[in-house]
């Protein structure tokens, strides 16, 4: 870490950008709720977790699509909504994840390929905006329907500076170089309309039919956390969570989606495991 790294920075601004988003989605009666590590922060330490150096919120997919349509016009100037096809004319790839950065922040201060590839839009503190779809009730459909958003990950790579292989081992690294490999020969535009063709396709079908499904998915995680399946009565309605002295929204039944997430969430890592994951070699808040 750089000498200008401070942690406390870093939480008053995801805090920040928490209150935007509590503000919007209150003022236009959207729910969102509080998820993966800062909805633990929420249940183990009233606010972020001590370590920890970003801020995550989900939200259903009919929820998301509002927020995206008011939020541009209501956050404040130092923040900025950020869609995953926002590099480079949406012909590159980071994830299918939406976030909001802190304009007035940066991880890296010199040089770095992978920043100007991404047109400094990485660059900076940001809260990820993660979606939730429906499942169908089969078993086998709703594998099915999770495994596509994994091979839409794997052609999405094939759009990315570079890969690295070395984080792949066996099967897995087979499996990244095939698809990415497939995924180079396929206009990246046309893969962000089929992982979301995928992803929505029976939250679509509940909206037009009527008939709610048991679960669902969130449907833009990682591919090695899309074995997180939800109960909808674990989700909804969402509540009212104590956090850094204020109130934030999270789910009904938190206590399943933590140890679905985690397992025994209440457990500390190792002391050698509790340092910031996402920062990089530095970051710094330049209005804090």
């Amino acid at each position: 870490m750089g000498e200008s790294f401070d942690l406390r920075k870093v939480h008053e601004a995801n805090l920040d950008i928490l209150r935007a988003i509590d503000g919007i989605c209150r003022r236009h009666n959207i729910v969102y709720m509080l998820d993966s590590g800062t909805l633990l922060g929420a249940v183990r330490h009233k606010g972020f977790i001590p370590w920890d150096d970003d801020a995550d919120v989900v939200f259903r997919r009919e929820e998301f699509e509002a927020f995206r349509r008011v939020c541009p016009g209501e956050l404040p100037e130092k923040m900025e909504l950020i869609m995953p096809d926002s590099y480079r004319g949406g012909k590159a790839f980071y994830d299918f994840v939406p976030r909001i950065i802190y304009r007035n922040s940066r991880r890296y201060s010199g040089n770095d390929p992978d920043q100007d590839f991404y047109e400094g839009k990485l660059n900076h503190l940001w809260v990820d905006l993660f979606i939730i779809d429906r499942l169908p009730d089969s078993a086998i459909g709703s594998r099915i329907c999770r495994l596509k958003q994994q091979i839409a990950f794997g052609l999405g790579m094939g759009h990315r500076r570079k890969i690295d292989f070395k984080k792949y081992k066996g099967l897995q690294k087979l499996e990244v170089g095939v698809l990415s490999g497939v995924g180079r020969l396929i206009p990246m535009p046309l893969i962000f309309r089929l992982q979301e063709k995928w992803a929505r396709k029976y939250t679509d079908q509940v909206n037009r039919t009527g008939h709610i499904t048991e679960k669902s998915f969130f449907s833009n995680y990682q591919p090695d956390f899309q074995y997180c399946v939800a109960d909808n009565a674990w989700e909804e309605p969402a509540i009212e969570f104590p956090f850094e002295g204020e109130s934030f929204l999270g789910p009904k039944d938190w206590d399943k989606v933590l140890t679905m997430l985690y397992g025994d969430y209440m457990r500390l890592p190792p002391e050698e495991e509790r340092v910031p994951s996402h920062s990089g070699r530095e970051i710094e808040v330049l209005d804090k």
